[in-house]
């Protein structure tokens, strides 16, 4: 069967031609061809268009293409669905989904940077994936967090001082942990709650309560979403991006759930809310 989707792949475009490759259709040809023809070369071609906004096989909400795909054809194995959390993660820039995540975007940025041959692209990423898989079934709680790198210095927060700051209002942990998170917000080296409770054999449930008291009593996720949409406020008057680049480059799967959460964050839209920093600009200037 053909599978045809958008040029110039990088995350999610690489990964779920493995994912078909491997688990759905051992014979499927994939097709990379420009955006503005994917659906009539698929009409024409009878192929399946994939990672495309209007398709069956695309992104919902917060998940991608290769949840879809999962999903779709019933696959549970658990070593896919931890490779699912790594690449929604590097696809919506939401590296707190998977602390790989960070990685696995990096290699391919410049893989894609390099490369002028989407199936040379495609050849090389089937390759990193079989590792990945092998890592995901076998090697995935084997921790390699040495020196400095941000995971182990939050790590090293939360073993010094979470159990000695309990009953105080502010504990230190929690003031260095936001300090953390603000320092690598640009470069979304972020720790997941989840990873941090297993790495310290905590409650998740008493992690995330904890985090919440000390962090404008919003989740772990809600706080990340919230200096998302500042990030996203930034973007809109310091860049010339239009609003579904914004979305994507502040984490959010498509355009309307980046509406819905800025809104929420706001009160208003973000179209109107650029609309309004323009006016701003022009009255300041006149």
């Amino acid at each position: 069967m053909k599978w045809i989707t958008r040029e110039h792949p990088k995350i999610d475009r690489i990964a779920c031609p493995w994912l078909i490759k491997r688990f759905v259709d051992a014979n499927a040809e994939i097709i990379y061809v420009p955006y503005d023809q994917v659906l009539l070369i698929a009409q024409q071609t009878g192929a399946i268009p994939f990672d495309l906004p209007g398709v069956e096989y695309s992104h919902y909400e917060d998940q991608c293409t290769f949840d879809y795909i999962l999903k779709k054809h019933q696959l549970k194995d658990p070593a896919l669905h931890r490779i699912a959390a790594i690449v929604r993660g590097a696809d919506t820039d939401r590296h707190d989904f998977a602390p790989q995540a960070a990685g696995l975007e990096a290699i391919f940025s410049g893989l894609a940077y390099n490369s002028t041959s989407d199936r040379d692209l495609l050849d090389l990423g089937l390759i990193i994936y079989d590792g990945l898989y092998s890592w995901a079934q076998h090697l995935f709680k084997k921790k390699h967090t040495q020196g400095d790198s941000v995971e182990q210095l939050l790590l090293q927060v939360y073993h010094q001082y979470l159990k000695q700051e309990k009953g105080s209002r502010t504990p230190a942990w929690a003031k260095s942990l936001k300090e953390m998170i603000q320092d690598q917000l640009d470069t979304n080296m972020t720790l997941s709650l989840q990873q941090a409770s297993e790495e310290l054999e905590i409650n998740p449930a008493y992690l995330s309560r904890e985090f919440s008291k000390h962090f404008d009593n919003l989740t772990f996720g809600d706080y990340m979403r919230k200096l998302r949409i500042k990030k996203a406020c930034q973007l809109m008057e310091d860049s010339d991006h239009n609003l579904t680049e914004i979305a994507y480059l502040t984490g959010f799967s498509d355009q309307s759930h980046f509406t819905r959460i800025f809104k929420k964050q706001t009160g208003l839209n973000p179209a109107t809310y650029r609309k309004n920093l323009q006016k701003s600009k022009k009255d300041s200037k006149s």
